[in-house]
């Protein structure tokens, strides 16, 4: 499934085309898609084919094409604050992605079926926490993930205010999947090879809209043929932040504040010193003898600059263009500006690393 739109050369063109394509209609969600880089998320003899419009399979690895999870964050109106269930988490990329918009306060959960692919979203997911800058520039709901059949939850599991389900749902399970909703809540499966948007709108009450077709693989329905019981799936509880984490969260919200302040004063409100962006240089070809011919045109010769004189004027030029090219063109990289302000505070290194969660330079 995929192909909606065109390769990418990086993780930003990705999101260009997908945005340009309507896929991608949501600043929080173009945020959150720039952020995490779908490469990181791919075993390191396939990230050529990241940035594609596909999906990827590896084993029990799997990712959905970039298209379809744009369309699932979309569906899901994603706020900050509110509690998520991801049916089939599988890597972690898309539930990484939900906890940046949910921020500190809010609740994300994911169950998967098979155990290697648990441990390989916890590893995704320290990666990211311990290395990507990105990682400072939002407060993040970290997700939690357990292992287990998604249709043995446990009945006595609190409601979500927002769920996705990995896999295609029969229509027998339908109603199991609306029950874990709250009143307000939204839904999105792919039901029926429709990737299906549903809203609960009161006790008993759904709102349904079909979004796109799709084609997912079925989910795996619970084997009691070993014990003839069912292996109850519990889900983790919705844990307290401790007063000294809240506090972090506090002290780093107040030096994003402090540092915006700063950029917005260097800068005038921004609009100073806008970034200046290399030009792609266009070479420049001679057309002869040019033939209208019932609104087509034709050239008889397209000469290179190469094919004549011309050719060595524009080397000249080339090279002179590179010669003279202001070192400001050139991309500065990266600063991450949160972590050279807490560096730089007068406090004990232990408290001044536990604000930076311990990351990586």
């Amino acid at each position: 499934m995929g192909g909606a739109v065109s390769a990418g050369e990086d993780n930003d063109e990705l999101i260009d085309n997908l945005k340009e394509a309507q896929y991608i209609r949501t600043e929080l969600v173009e945020q959150a898609f720039r952020a995490i880089d779908r490469a990181d998320y791919y075993l390191e003899e396939f990230k050529d084919n990241a940035y594609k419009d596909l999906a990827w399979k590896h084993g029990n690895i799997h990712l959905s094409a970039p298209c379809i999870y744009s369309e699932v964050m979309e569906a899901l109106d994603l706020q900050p604050g509110l509690s998520f269930l991801n049916l089939g988490s599988g890597t972690g990329y898309l539930s990484s992605m939900v906890g940046l918009i949910l921020g500190p306060f809010g609740v994300n959960h994911g169950v998967e079926l098979h155990s290697d692919v648990i441990e390989y979203a916890k590893q995704k997911l320290d990666f990211f926490i311990k290395t990507s800058d990105s990682f400072d520039k939002f407060e993040f709901c970290e997700p939690s993930f357990v292992t287990g059949n998604c249709l043995e939850i446990s009945p006595d599991c609190t409601q979500y205010d927002r769920v996705y389900c990995g896999a295609g749902v029969q229509k027998e399970h339908e109603d199991y999947m609306k029950n874990l909703l709250k009143v307000g809540g939204i839904l999105v499966m792919p039901l029926e090879e429709k990737l299906t948007k549903i809203t609960r709108t009161g006790p008993s009450a759904w709102e349904t809209k079909k979004i796109l077709a799709v084609s997912f693989a079925p989910l795996i329905q619970p084997n009691h043929a070993d014990s003839g019981k069912s292996r109850l799936v519990h889900l983790p509880p919705v844990a307290v932040r401790s007063l000294q984490d809240l506090a972090r969260i506090a002290i780093r919200g107040t030096i994003k504040k402090i540092i915006h302040q700063e950029t917005m004063s260097k800068n005038g409100n921004g609009l100073k010193n806008p970034p200046r962006f290399k030009r792609r240089r266009v070479r420049r070809r001679r057309m002869e003898t040019i033939v209208f011919l019932d609104k087509e045109v034709f050239a008889s010769r397209i000469s290179n600059p190469s094919d004549d004189n011309n050719g060595e004027e524009l080397e000249d030029e080339r090279r002179e263009e590179e010669e003279t090219k202001p070192s400001e063109l050139k991309p500065d990289p990266p600063v991450n500006f949160l972590r050279e302000k807490v560096l730089s505070l007068p406090l004990p290194d232990p408290l001044k690393y536990y604000l930076l969660y311990y990351r990586e330079k």
